[in-house]
């Protein structure tokens, strides 16, 4: 043990009390025992006895060797090499071919069929995506001319024994066998389009859904939901009732559990059925399968896994550099390409250089070397002396200038190339830009203007076609520099005089030209049609071709049966490295054998933009033996071996040589990552070669320069092998027998996945395999990785035709999906189809991979059909935690030993009060009692002032008014309603004074209050089943309304939503008799009902509970002392007033304190949005009280709007935001700093906190300190644990104090499962006692018992006598630096959320709102979203405020920031139009009500994407 010789009572403080805060944490498994262990030894290594002499580590890990000369030293550390940007060959035509026949395909294919697994299609709106006309987005696609374009070559049926004896030696993997016509007559066969059938993916299925449902109880219920808006679709929408309504008069258990397994979806429902089929697409073994769980560590959040020892490890010999044959000397050779051109033009003047042909194969122009010579030494004379003035010369001699030429008019560019170097300036080749928005554009422009290029030369037919702008002028092309545009045409050249000849140097290392190496430079015809009938009209001897040329030949040969290749000697393939072009070689040889073409002709050849040519095969001759093949396991390449392929022939790789490495050059292969060390005999590595006919450098980038172009290859020891630099050529391979070069892939297409190595040209030709003409176009296919969770993933996106529909496209994807996942044994994260012609090209028609890949990160990709996969894939998440049930006796010692207090706090002591409050005392016992004392003694004194629209007070209330009028409401209650001492009142009203009387009013008939908000006028059909639904639950004996809304209750528009007929007796107040009752109602107790507050939570619940006198008296003084208010005081009220803390604000807090209140309707908002900012300025509010949503419409409806109108908030001294959840500190700050300019402290926001136990447990009063804000560690949070860290810290999550907590209120943090007191450092339940608490839910059953759980409830351990009330939210208390007004250090409460709105994933414990806030930080048209369960799955909403195009943009957003910051895999992405996702009267989203309506297909989504 790590505490061996250490006297731990010696220790210091700190040190114990850290030791016994990890015990705890192992104890409770919130730390697993390799971090404790980590941890421990790093607290007592400072104590270990330095005469122990060995490290403290040492002792922890047995079996490790102490001998300090067992650990190797000489090796140096080298840094990781830096990924250099190797650019793709613009066509991508490299790809066209593949190895990958049927059978293999089919074979994985029907592997994955046998398990009949469905999977489940994304359902789309059929509204969106339209696709645009085909003659639109369909270009000449000659890459799918054919149907049967894939004709491969098949692989040999079985490997020899003696391949199979020796793997330490590349012999034995090569394949010398003549591969006659017998074996590459299969290479015509033709890509396999499956059956044709549609497959019904829901068949044959066990339903565990259904079994579930069939033995829980259906509720279905047509109730609309409470929206409360003019526009139903509006984002202000109001919803306070979801369909299926749980009425509180059960458990917070029974309630969850009713709700979680049945949430009224009738078993038949389309989207359960197809969550069932995503839960058993689910149940297949993952790849690689998880043996081994990552374990979620307290420092770091996935552990490197250990290496499997079944992985195929190198086993040769250290490969020793090949050498090229000598290069030959010859004494009479040109020096320089100035040199021959010299010597050409002058002895052959007349001899072709070089022939254009056009479409048909007929000859443009011949260009002969006189000529070429001569126009060259007219553009170097012109460059150098006509462009500028003598003195001050436009170009000067190392100058770089851009060559823009098409690919059509070779002959231009061999002009402009050669008299550049004849002008001793340095030419930079790059392609014609098309448009200003041209893929790769601007990076094109920064190569431009880091070379320092000024000048262009172009042909005058190019100048032509450039894009200009409305005055003639070529347009600046994004990212470019201000370029000089100089035609070089014949007759713009000056011919130069006598006395004028160009330097023509000798051999050196100056810079001859400089190649763009972020795309192709390669010039190829566009007659490949017609090369054929060139070869044979003119007897080529040599012919350089791509792998793309050979199948199109293949085609143009249906109508030219005469052709003759006999003249040929050498047919150069100048992607031979490609390994899937030894099929397109075997397919040509098939054809065109009996046409003259000769085995031994077919050269291919290996090259790279930084060291050129690498290698090339010679022709042969006919006794020579054929060339080399390689028939390689594509498993042990992913590993970065060569072994025999025994085991699977389908997922064999084939690849051929690419002859020996070029003479007078030094070829190693070293490892393609770290230190550059020498490979082994069979391992794969980077071809690096030394030569003097390469690239020196990359200008301008001296340290990329170094790493790539000045590499020293080293040995097994970390040696230098000597002092020659290599150049990287960006190749993998391997040298096989006779000194063969063998390449199998590029750096720049290594896809590394969980430590396995993938080529993305086999995943290409992997796909294409899969039926891809019906779907999608062959030549537009990107593949490419990013990094999500510690992980490359593999992205695959592809252009699909116009004419493939939904279902096919879905088919095709599954299907490539299975295959990959069978051949190469890698899962997918995102497949995509985009429409066609939108993908981002390269100037030469290719896909344009970085461009894609950055589209695809940045959602600006636009797909339409996206299939994301992370459960196969993603294989790294942490080991879900795994609940230890410890007693809560125990964790309050282990709170005791680590020097925890107990979580708990309290607000001032009611007792302490004056002795004017005592003399107040008898007479405000009760709430109408106080209205009556103060129309007595202050009846001119103004309580309440109404204000409309326009800032103007429309009515108010002195006490003596307000006492009256409540006077007349109960002589109408007696006299009208037949009403009896404790009966139920529904008031309904606007916000408004009548409210306010209406409730004095029952309050002295002996009534019992209940507010409801009124129904929408405009959407009875939504609002009022809701008032119906209270109304009934409550018995209510009569209705209290206006006249407008009596006929609103009675109208026809009411009787096709509710029953009209079974209203309770309805009174209408607006004309009152002028009577006064017989007696007013005084009640014998304080302990009796003073009204119902209905409301409905978050999680969709009907909740009354009942207030009685003594809790509303308490809550009045309380706020009170808080917010210091007396008669003198005026504050300002926006805010509903029908439950909760507002109802207690609006209607009782003024007729208590006295002091004046000026109530802001906030529906008043909708029309005048400065009102309620210019009331505070105008009557110069110091205290102020409103919603989130009052202050949301504000922040982003108003901006600085009130700087014209003279707005200044300088006087707020208070502004709190009531609310019954966690603070939303973005949106407060947010108010805070847009209003600073208006004079607003940034000290005056705050927050409020209540709950439907306690209606104000928290409220930021005067005296007390301000708000402090933390920052908590979320991986912490989800185990129950707070871990205060740093501002800015990763994984951080800023929490602001609630508030202060009020007066007479007590809170404790309770483990809601054991009941047990938690310490400061835990997240637990938040318990109140208070003497304002509720006294019960309000039930027709009067199930006490029930009520009892959460209103009368003790602790388990600890302080057993006091009872409490459980909030049903989570929360901590933290002690702050900040003293209160007693002089002693706050404890201040954090929120952290709602109880019942957790969801349980993985073992841990997640709020909403903070996976909701991550995802809206994903895209920008993301406007609002929400998250549920559903069956342990994962449901993410999101609020689309963009196009429909963007929808699908946001599914792989959404699932890699949930990824990457929650560590959870979305199951499901539902993307719905703006305003769908309901919240209620309080702002607050109703998780529960959507899930509902997901479940139940109410939602009409424009998307749902099922991840896989």
């Amino acid at each position: 043990m790590a505490d061996r010789g250490v006297d731990l009572a010696a220790l210091p403080k700190e040190v114990r009390e850290h030791l016994a805060e990890l015990e705890l944490e192992l104890s409770e498994g919130d730390i697993t025992q390799k971090g404790y262990e980590k941890k421990r030894v790093k607290l007592l290594a400072p104590f270990v006895p330095q005469t122990q002499n060995v490290d403290v580590s040492i002792q922890l890990t047995p079996g490790l060797s102490s001998d300090p000369t067992s650990t190797p030293n000489a090796v140096p550390v080298a840094a990781p090499r830096q990924h250099r940007a190797h650019r793709s060959g613009g066509t991508r035509d490299d790809r066209y071919r593949s190895d990958i026949h049927t059978e293999a395909v089919q074979a994985a294919l029907a592997r994955h069929k046998e398990a009949k697994m469905a999977l489940p299609m994304p359902t789309k709106r059929r509204s969106a995506f339209v696709q645009s006309p085909a003659e639109n987005c369909t270009p000449p696609d000659t890459s799918s001319a054919s149907e049967d374009e894939g004709s491969l070559r098949r692989r040999q049926a079985a490997i020899s024994a003696m391949l199979a004896q020796n793997l330490q030696s590349p012999e034995y993997w090569i394949n010398r066998s003549v591969q006659g016509s017998s074996t590459s007559s299969s290479a015509s066969s033709t890509l396999s389009h499956g059956d044709g059938k549609t497959h019904n993916h829901s068949q044959g299925q066990t339903n565990v859904l259904a079994d579930v449902l069939a033995h829980t109880r259906i509720e279905s219920s047509s109730v609309p939901p409470d929206i409360t808006s003019s526009v139903p679709q509006d984002r202000n929408s109001r919803v306070d009732m979801p369909p299926n309504i749980a009425v509180r008069g059960m458990s917070r258990g029974q309630s969850r559990s009713s709700m979680m397994d049945t949430a009224g979806v009738p078993a038949h429902s389309r989207v359960s059925t197809k969550i069932q089929q995503l839960l058993n697409t689910l149940k297949r073994p993952k790849r690689p399968p998880l043996c081994e769980f990552f374990l979620d560590d307290s420092e770091e959040i996935v552990e490197v896994p250990q290496p499997d020892p079944n992985t195929p490890r190198p086993e040769g010999r250290q490969i020793i550099p090949v050498k090229g044959e000598p290069l030959g000397v010859v004494s009479n050779w040109p020096p320089a390409l100035q040199a021959a051109l010299a010597r050409w033009g002058a002895t052959q003047a007349k001899s072709p250089a070089l022939t254009a042909l056009d479409i048909t194969g007929k000859p443009l122009y011949t260009l002969t070397y006189g000529k070429l010579w001569s126009r060259s030494l007219k553009l170097a004379y012109t460059l150098l002396n006509k462009l500028g003035t003598k003195n001050e010369p436009v170009l000067k001699p190392g100058d770089r200038v851009a060559l823009v030429y098409p690919n059509s008019d070779p002959g231009m560019f061999w002009v402009a190339f050669y008299g550049c170097l004849l002008a001793e300036v340095i030419p930079v080749p790059i392609e014609v830009p098309l448009s200003r928005k041209d893929a790769g554009s601007q990076q094109i422009g920064f190569l431009l203007g880091s070379c320092g290029v000024g000048l262009a030369l172009t042909s005058e037919v190019c100048l032509k076609g450039l894009p200009k702008t409305q005055n003639g002028e070529i347009m600046q092309f994004k990212g470019w520099p201000r370029l000089k545009w100089v035609v070089t045409d014949t007759k713009y050249l000056t011919k130069p005089s006598k006395d004028w000849q160009p330097h023509i140097p000798t051999a050196n290392t100056d810079t001859a030209y400089i190649e763009v190496s972020a795309g192709s430079t390669l010039l190829f015809c566009t007659t490949v049609s017609k090369c054929l009938s060139c070869i044979c009209v003119r007897t080529a001897r040599v012919a350089l071709v791509k792998c793309r040329d050979l199948h199109w030949a293949m085609l143009a040969h249906r109508d030219q049966k005469d052709t003759n290749l006999s003249s040929l000697r050498m047919l150069i393939v100048a992607d031979g490295a490609n390994p899937w072009s030894v099929s397109s070689c075997d397919a040509f040889l098939n054809v065109f054998q009996s046409h003259g073409l000769k085995p031994e002709m077919i050269c291919p050849c290996a090259s790279s933009p930084e060291a050129m040519t690498v290698a090339i095969r010679r022709p042969g001759t006919q006794s020579a033996p054929l060339p080399a093949r390689a028939i390689l396991s594509m498993a042990g390449l992913s590993h970065g071996v060569i072994r025999v392929n025994t085991e699977d022939k389908n997922s064999a790789l084939t690849v051929q040589d690419v002859g020996h490495v070029m003479p007078g050059a030094l070829m190693c292969i070293v490892k393609p990552d770290g230190l550059p060390m020498l490979c082994k005999t069979d391992e794969i590595g980077e071809i690096v070669l030394n030569s003097r006919a390469g690239g020196t450098m990359y200008y301008g980038l001296p340290g990329v320069t170094k790493s790539t172009f000045e590499l020293i290859p080293v040995n097994s020891g970390g040696t230098p092998i000597g002092d020659v630099p290599f150049t990287r050529t960006g190749l993998l391979g391997f040298v096989g027998p006779g000194s063969l070069v063998f390449v199998v892939g590029k750096i720049e297409g290594l896809l590394s996945v969980s430590g396995r190595r993938h080529n993305a040209d086999d995943l290409v030709a992997t796909a294409l395999a899969v039926e891809p003409v019906k779907t999608v176009y062959r030549g537009r296919i990107a593949v490419f990785s990013v990094t999500v969770f510690y992980d490359e993933r593999i992205v695959i996106v592809a252009e699909q035709r116009p004419d493939a529909n939904e279902e096919d496209s879905f088919q095709w994807m599954s299907r490539v999906l299975q295959a990959i996942d069978g051949i190469h044994q890698v899962g997918l994260y995102c497949l995509a189809l985009v429409p066609a012609n939108t993908l981002p090209k390269t100037p030469l028609g290719g896909i344009h991979l970085s461009e894609t890949k950055h589209h695809f990160l940045e959602g600006s990709l636009h797909p339409c059909n996206v299939l994301m996969c992370p459960h196969t894939c993603v294989t790294n998440l942490p080991k879900p935690r795994q609940k230890q049930t410890v007693g809560p006796a125990s964790i309050m010692v282990g709170n005791l030993v680590a020097g925890k207090r107990i979580a708990q706090a309290s607000g001032r002591d009611l007792r302490l009060i004056d002795d004017q409050e005592q003399s107040k005392k008898v007479s405000q016992r009760f709430q109408d009692h106080s209205l009556q004392w103060r129309a007595q003694t202050d009846p001119d004194h103004v309580l309440y002032m109404l204000l409309n629209a326009k800032g103007v007070a429309v009515s108010t209330a002195t006490c003596s008014q307000l006492h009256k009028r409540a006077e007349k409401i109960t002589a109408a209650l007696l006299e009208r309603g037949g009403i009896n001492t404790g009966d139920n009142v529904v008031l309904l009203y606007p916000p408004g004074i009548d409210l306010i009387a209406s409730f004095y009013g029952c309050l002295y008939a002996g009534c019992i209050p209940v507010t409801v908000r009124p129904p929408h006028p405009q959407n009875l059909a939504a609002t009022l089943p809701t008032v119906r639904m209270i109304i009934d639950v409550s018995k209510a004996s009569c209705i209290l309304t206006t006249q407008t809304l009596m006929k609103i209750l009675r109208s026809k528009e009411a009787a096709a939503s509710v029953n009209v007929k079974t209203w309770p007796n309805i009174i209408d107040t607006d004309d009152l008799p002028k009577k006064r009752p017989s007696h007013i109602y005084k009640p014998p107790t304080a302990e009796m009902l003073a009204y119902l507050d209905f409301s409905v939570s978050t999680t969709g619940m009907l909740t009354g509970v009942k207030i009685s006198h003594s809790a509303v008296n308490a809550l009045c003084r309380s706020i009170k002392l808080q917010c210091e208010l007396y008669s003198s005081r005026q504050i300002a009220i926006c805010m509903d007033p029908y439950c909760g803390l507002g109802f207690v604000l609006w209607c009782m807090s003024s007729v208590y304190s006295g002091h004046q209140s000026i109530l802001i309707p906030p529906m008043e908002l909708e029309t005048s949005l400065p009102l309620w900012l210019s009331t505070l300025s105008q009557y110069k509010i110091r205290d102020t009280f409103c919603s989130y949503s009052v202050m949301e419409l504000c922040t982003k409806g108003l901006g600085t709007q009130t700087e014209a109108r003279g707005v200044n908030l300088s006087c707020v001294r208070s502004c709190v935001v009531i609310a019954e959840e966690r603070p939303r500190l973005a949106l407060t700050q947010s108010f805070s700093k847009l209003f600073k300019d208006l004079g607003l402290s940034p000290r005056a926001v705050s927050t409020a906190f209540g709950a439907r136990v306690n209606l104000a447990i928290c409220l930021q009063g005067t005296a007390g300190p301000d708000p402090s804000t933390v920052y908590v560690d979320m991986k912490s949070l989800r185990h129950d644990r707070v871990r205060l860290v740093e501002r800015g810290a990763p994984q951080s999550l800023p929490l602001t104090e609630s508030g202060t907590i009020l007066p007479g209120v007590r809170v404790i943090i309770v483990n809601p499962e054991t009941r047990g007191p938690l310490g400061d450092s835990h997240l637990g339940e938040i318990w109140v006692s208070s003497p304002h608490n509720a006294s019960g839910y309000y039930t027709i059953y009067g199930e006490e018992s029930l009520q009892a759980d959460h209103f009368n409830t003790r602790l388990s351990f600890g302080d057993t006598e006091t009872l409490w009330a459980r909030t049903g939210y989570l929360g901590f208390v933290t002690r702050t630096e900040l003293l209160d007004a007693s002089g002693d250090r706050h404890n201040a409460l954090f929120v952290v959320g709602s109880l019942d709105e957790t969801l349980e994933l993985r073992g841990l414990r997640y709020h909403p709102i903070d996976i909701e806030t991550s995802v809206s930080r994903a895209h920008r048209s993301i406007a609002e979203s929400a998250v549920f369960t559903w069956t342990n799955l994962l449901v993410v909403v999101v609020e689309l405020s963009g196009s429909e195009q963007e929808a699908l943009d946001l599914v792989p957003l959404v699932t890699n920031v949930v990824l990457k910051e929650h560590h959870l895999i979305v199951g499901v992405v539902v993307i719905v139009d703006p305003g769908v996702i309901p919240i209620n009267s309080r702002g607050e989203k109703q998780r529960m009500h959507l899930r509902d309506s997901f479940l139940a297909d109410q939602l009409d989504p424009i998307y749902v994407a099922y991840n896989m």
